[in-house]
């Protein structure tokens, strides 16, 4: 797209890997063939917040290999930035068609662990998530340095793991890059919010008319006010405020404009 309304990229909105639906067959192959652990990761509207109030989450996301546009907040950020925001890849829809994409029927080549929530979502999400397939899974409340304590003590040498964490932002990507750092194997790691917990539905996906118009965040705040009161009423006019902030200030605000020369 041209004709950006922002003075500069947005480091976030940069970083992002934009899709169109025909797309996902060939970057589900182009994840395959990495030689090197990769974290997946998602970005919407609350993540966004986020990073604008604390530099290391901002660094957290820019260090994720592949970064998905998750929401219509971040479509809008998209379009402020001059870019085609492409289909929307929430995690929820994406996470499940990746993970049996990949897997298939080649359980043997593959192991799967989950990481996040608590009992009973934590079971009962995996199992859905993964199928009748075999995995390893630990709650939402560890350290990291028990999670990569937990995926050593079950890692088979040869075998691709498959890492989803669902312990929400900015955890997760922060769990996932310690991870990434003491693995010296191919893998993916996936940071997946709550799926988990949808998967066990532990909380009502949003009916497909929300879905459709982007306006899942709006279902959730009515299903759960006194947990998502804030992040939504409060927090969609303050992303206008840092969407704006980025956009037509000249000033370097949070974190570093380089990375967005990153490779994945």
């Amino acid at each position: 797209m041209k004709n950006p309304l922002a003075k500069r990229m947005d480091p976030l909105i940069g970083k992002l890997k934009l899709l169109d639906e025909v797309d996902t067959g060939p970057f589900i192959c182009e994840l395959k063939k990495r030689e090197s652990p990769t974290i997946l990761g998602f970005l919407n509207q609350h993540g966004y917040n986020i990073a604008q109030r604390h530099s290391s989450v901002l660094e957290s996301f820019l260090q994720v290999n592949y970064l998905l546009r998750d929401g219509i907040g971040i479509k809008i950020a998209c379009l402020f930035n001059g870019r085609d925001p492409k289909a929307n890849l929430n995690g929820s829809d994406f996470i499940p068609e990746l993970i049996d994409e990949l897997v298939g029927d080649a359980e043997d080549h593959y192991e799967l662990f989950a990481m996040g929530t608590r009992e009973p979502w934590l079971s009962d999400g995996a199992r859905k998530l993964f199928g009748d397939r075999r995995f390893h899974a630990v709650d939402g409340f560890q350290r990291s340095e028990d999670y990569l304590a937990f995926y050593q003590q079950h890692h088979v040498p040869g075998r691709f793991p498959i890492i989803v964490l669902a312990m929400g932002m900015p955890k997760q990507e922060h769990v996932a890059l310690h991870l990434q750092k003491s693995m010296n194997t191919r893998a993916l790691l996936i940071c997946g919010g709550a799926i988990l917990d949808f998967s066990a539905q532990r909380f009502p996906r949003a009916p497909m008319l929300f879905r459709r118009f982007g306006l899942e965040w709006a279902f959730r705040m009515l299903i759960e006010p006194r947990r998502l009161f804030k992040r939504y009423a409060v927090g969609i006019p303050l992303f206008f405020y840092y969407l704006s902030r980025n956009a037509f200030s000249g000033a370097r605000r949070v974190g570093g404009w380089n990375v967005l020369k990153r490779e994945p």
